[in-house]
């Protein structure tokens, strides 16, 4: 206890640094840089929680005596020949199907042990990854990923063990060993199938083709892995399944996805290939890789903007341009002067720049755009106010117009963009129109196809789940009811008594939290953009029941915080991570022990998580004057400028963006207030070159017409739903009728029991008991 006395000073400071100096004004920019996911060995390491150290040794453990009693072999695992090594499996997997629970228990942790990469027989970390990648794919051969699916099914069905722990004052992490064990090898096995090797053989690439297109096809009980997963959230949520390890089923789920649909980079060439299908030219512009190439500015200072009047002009113009010649200078000078900071070991990093000189591109970043709609309502408002007519569904006639807008026209006519769901939404109301003539073509059974057939039975409880967990997770929301504890797969089952094993499980806690949250936004993510990609309305039925879910004020709650210190926050104990804390000798935990590996300029999940969040709240709202409003009443505004302080190019360019929609609704003297975000927005977000957002003239945006927006949107989505998933695609009012006497007569009925029970009373009332003239009938 003397010692813990002595460290409570020093552990108090500890804990001061990790929430960082979120006053400070001169925040570095944040070596960030975005992917799908963290690197391979973080992504593996934060599957386990530090309580969970005590089940390597365990593993290990089991391993060892099974493969001694039954591999007939004295070395061990790195000594076996092929042959051993497959016999072996062979009989693990014959095992498990017979063995008891007790049995079966042993058996998963020796599987486990060879997934973890044999961490006994290994030195180095690339040997640990050598050997849990070859024994991956050796598990995957020999037919165990099956296997272990039907494994998880019965145990999430498991009456048994949910009533166990109602029984117990708390849930803890004892109450889901199997469950745990389970989930951390489907994990292994995806997470290691999802990432590409620079040493993969050809057949190992068609391994991992054949396992992604397995993933989205049915697999047990005629449901997909990512059905089963969606169902264990859904049961964790309403009480059913107390003990379920969210953290890992959401890990799961979330890679599931992204294995099974595709990463970032594969949607973005998918879209090419379908608008090369559709008729519609390729779109070059990839959003991460345009972010990658825009310079994060300085964050506006808090009140008013304006320079004082007696400063130089040149130096007014400095202070309201954010890429000023003075600000390049000035970086230049300073950037030999500054260290970059350090980032977390194995997580992806901006490259060092190699010349001291900055070279910034004086264009603006994105292309711009504009709709068919948008060239419509100009000509419109021009031919109205220079002849006086209204000429429909006609782009080329400029008759009686000046010539400056017939050079207004040609730009627009450069610049139009006609998106796949502008497509998708005329060929809905085609096929809405003439459903005789026009019936809808096959539907290409993609995966995000099928995953949304699956999901869409039950699709709104899934998303209400899931906020549900994010709600719980969220460090600036408290939730008003404490019925959901995300902690059974942390807590273990004696709480710790000394002052540092209560700040190892209060650091374990907080990024287990933050490790929840950046698994819900990815696969928040995941599921808008390739709905989107697939179809506009499968997009839009989730946008909706996410939007009724109140994620948008969740999104904001999230928020409303000290972002940079957020994203600075260090929840993390660098000897107690995966693999580093099987390789290395264990030693006490001590205060300079919890302050190793602090000197990370940002957390890596965290970043990802506010720019997800902030990309999913930007595909709720875009084009939807309702939503936008909604941004309005939940003052989002200056909860969003303050996010700005993170000096961060991507994370900025998706801040502002939702600034932008809010502009015109905010009023004249907030736009002369925040004149340098006004000039961030212009720097940085896309141009719609019709858009007056930062003039408030947009008259469509009229406050009565919200409700009947979100109503005619619904009503496409539902009758798009019902005649493609509920009637075989077909409208129920225009479906073939079979007027063959003989196939209707050899039409197999099912009669229900009732009826069957009743047959005589039916019989007796609507024949025996009825004239029925047959002559007059058969003639008809």
């Amino acid at each position: 206890m003397e010692i813990g006395k002595r460290g409570i000073p020093k552990l108090r400071e500890i804990l001061r640094r990790q929430r960082g100096d979120s006053e400070s004004s001169d925040a570095p920019d944040v070596e960030f840089v975005y992917d799908d996911a963290d690197e391979h060995t973080v992504e593996l390491a934060e599957l386990y929680s530090y309580t969970e150290y005590p089940d390597f040794s365990l593993n290990k453990q089991a391993f060892t005596e099974h493969f001694a009693q039954y591999g007939r072999h004295d070395g061990g695992w790195s000594t076996a020949n092929d042959s051993l090594r497959s016999n072996y499996l062979l009989h693990l997997l014959n095992d498990i199907e017979m063995a008891d629970r007790a049995r079966r228990l042993q058996l998963l942790r020796s599987i486990l042990y060879l997934c973890q990469g044999v961490f006994g027989e290994a030195e180095t970390e690339s040997q640990l990854m050598s050997n849990s990648r070859h024994n991956v794919f050796l598990l995957y051969e020999s037919g165990f990923f099956v296997i272990l699916i039907e494994l998880l099914n019965l145990e999430a069905e498991n009456s048994v063990a949910a009533s166990a722990p109602l029984r117990k004052p708390a849930v803890s992490i004892a109450d889901s060993t199997e469950l745990r064990i389970i989930l951390s090898l489907l994990y292994i096995i995806v997470e290691t199938m999802r990432v590409e090797h620079a040493d993969d053989t050809s057949h190992q690439q068609e391994m991992k083709a054949t396992f992604a297109t397995e993933l989205g096809m049915p697999m047990f009980n005629n449901e997909p892995v990512a059905i089963i997963l969606f169902n264990m959230i859904t049961k964790f949520c309403n009480g059913s399944a107390s003990h379920f390890p969210v953290k890992k089923v959401l890990l799961l789920l979330w890679k599931t996805i992204l294995v099974s649909m595709g990463s970032l980079k594969e949607l973005h060439q998918t879209k090419n290939e379908m608008r090369r299908a559709a008729g519609l030219p390729e779109w070059p512009e990839d959003n991460v890789e345009v972010c990658r190439n825009i310079r994060a500015s300085t964050p506006p200072a808090a009140g008013m903007e304006f320079m004082d009047g007696r400063r130089s002009r040149q130096a007014r113009q400095d202070a309201f341009d954010p890429f000023s010649d003075a600000d390049e200078e000035e970086e230049v000078a300073n950037s030999e002067d500054q260290s970059p900071g350090t980032p977390r070991p194995g997580s992806p990093v901006a490259e060092p720049v190699e010349t001291p000189v900055i070279k910034v591109n004086k264009a603006l970043p994105w292309r711009s755009k504009v709709r068919e709609k948008d060239l419509e309502q100009f000509l419109a408002q021009t031919r109205q106010k220079f002849v006086g007519l209204k000429v429909h569904n006609d782009l080329n006639s400029l008759a009686g117009l000046p010539n400056p807008i017939h050079e207004g026209v040609k730009v627009l006519k450069e610049h139009i963009y006609v998106s796949l769901s502008e497509v998708q939404i005329k060929q809905e109301e085609e096929v809405t129109k003439n459903p005789l003539s026009q019936p809808e073509s096959d539907i290409a059974e993609t995966a995000a196809e099928a995953l949304y057939r699956s999901m869409l039975p039950n699709l709104p409880q899934y998303m209400i789940s899931l906020l549900k967990l994010l709600l719980a997770a969220a460090p600036a929301c408290k939730p008003k009811t404490d019925s959901i504890n995300i902690l059974a797969d942390v807590l273990p089952e004696e709480m710790p008594t000394t002052v540092l094993d209560s700040m190892k499980l209060a650091i374990d806690v907080n990024r287990h939290k933050e490790i929840i949250v950046k698994a819900i936004s990815g696969l928040f993510l995941l599921l808008l953009k390739w709905f989107k990609l697939n179809h506009i309305y499968q997009f839009e039925f989730m946008s909706q029941h996410l939007v009724f879910a109140n994620c948008i004020p969740l999104v904001i709650k999230f928020f409303n915080q000290t972002i940079l210190a957020y994203v600075q926050t260090k929840n993390s104990i660098s000897v107690l991570d995966f693999p580093e804390c099987v390789l290395s000798e264990e030693e006490e935990l001590s205060a300079e022990t919890l302050e190793t590996g602090d000197s990370q300029t940002c957390c890596w999940r965290n970043m990802f998580s506010c720019i997800n969040l902030l990309r999913i709240l930007n595909k709720l709202t875009k084009w939807k004057h309702s939503r936008t409003m909604m941004l309005i009443i939940f003052k989002s505004a200056p909860i969003l400028k303050r996010a700005l302080k993170v000096k961060h190019a991507m994370m900025q360019v998706y801040v502002l963006k939702l600034i932008k929609l809010q502009t015109k609704y905010l009023g004249r003297q907030w736009r002369k207030s925040n004149m340098k975000t006004m000039s961030a927005i212009y720097c940085k977000v896309r141009h719609r070159l019709t858009d007056d957002w930062a003039f408030g003239n947009d008259m469509d945006a009229r406050p009565w017409d919200f409700q009947a927006e979100e109503y005619a949107l619904r009503s496409c989505v539902d009758r798009f739903n019902n005649r493609r998933y509920v009637n075989d695609g077909y409208d129920p009012d225009f479906k073939p009728v079979d007027n063959n006497l003989q196939s209707i007569l050899g039409e197999e009925v099912q009669l229900t029991m009732e009826f069957k029970m009743n047959y005589e009373k039916w019989l007796e009332r609507e024949v025996h008991g009825t004239q029925i003239d047959w002559d007059l009938l058969l003639r008809h």
